[in-house]
């Protein structure tokens, strides 16, 4: 059984973005192209469930993008209370905070310095548990980027993040896109792309083995 709730106060991150996306914002937004110039905002679809009991789960959903200057990641915790209620408990001396789990689907990926302070909140919020899934890799084309660090140190942060797929733009599709019944049709190239996507992810986040040879060396002191 699952229970949809829909509180208050998460009406109050509606009045910055309707619950549902257009559809042609959606596919520009998130078509997983090679080149994606002009797409200078970044879109955060979310889904934040709660388990209530053994067959009882609070589902919250909804989308965010940049505002003000504001990186949407951020932009997401700053109304983390009104979604969340109870992760850090109820103000009672010793009182349980309540565990979520969350999940993005991102237009981009996050850039370095929302990377790290994603990093920051996530080793103060131990009951918090997020997954992202990003349409494009952000900055990440050259070796020494810091987007691929940030990347890592989410990674090293138990964020598992992962490239989407076509039945992830599908459920994306579904849930948050005002569709009028239409069927999602995918583009050209989508799953090209998502695999060469996928597999430039996986380098970056496989262990660097540079590194690892230089800790060789000065273990051996050459």
């Amino acid at each position: 059984m699952c229970v949809c709730t829909q509180s208050a106060s998460f009406k109050m991150i509606t009045k910055l973005d309707s619950v549902l996306l257009p559809r042609k914002k959606f596919i520009y937004h998130y078509k997983n192209v090679r080149w994606a110039r002009g797409r200078h905002e970044t879109y955060l679809c979310f889904v934040v469930k709660r388990r209530v009991g053994p067959d009882t789960l609070t589902f919250d959903f909804g989308h965010l993008r940049n505002r003000n200057g504001i990186h949407v990641e951020l932009l997401f915790l700053r109304y983390l209370g009104a979604l969340c209620p109870g992760l850090w408990g109820y103000g009672g001396t010793g009182e349980k905070r309540l565990s979520y789990s969350i999940t993005w689907f991102c237009s981009w990926s996050p850039c370095a310095n929302c990377s790290i302070r994603l990093c920051q909140f996530l080793k103060q919020t131990p009951n918090l548990r997020l997954r992202i899934f990003v349409s494009r890799l952000y900055f990440c084309d050259m070796e020494d980027s810091r987007e691929r660090d940030g990347l890592r140190m989410l990674k090293k942060a138990g964020v598992q993040i992962t490239v989407m797929s076509y039945k992830d733009f599908f459920y994306c599709w579904q849930t948050f896109v005002a569709r009028k019944q239409s069927n999602f049709k995918a583009w050209e190239e989508l799953h090209r792309n998502s695999v060469r996507l996928t597999r430039k992810l996986n380098r970056i986040l496989q262990p660097c083995e540079t590194e690892d040879l230089r800790e060789a060396f000065k273990l051996l002191g050459l």
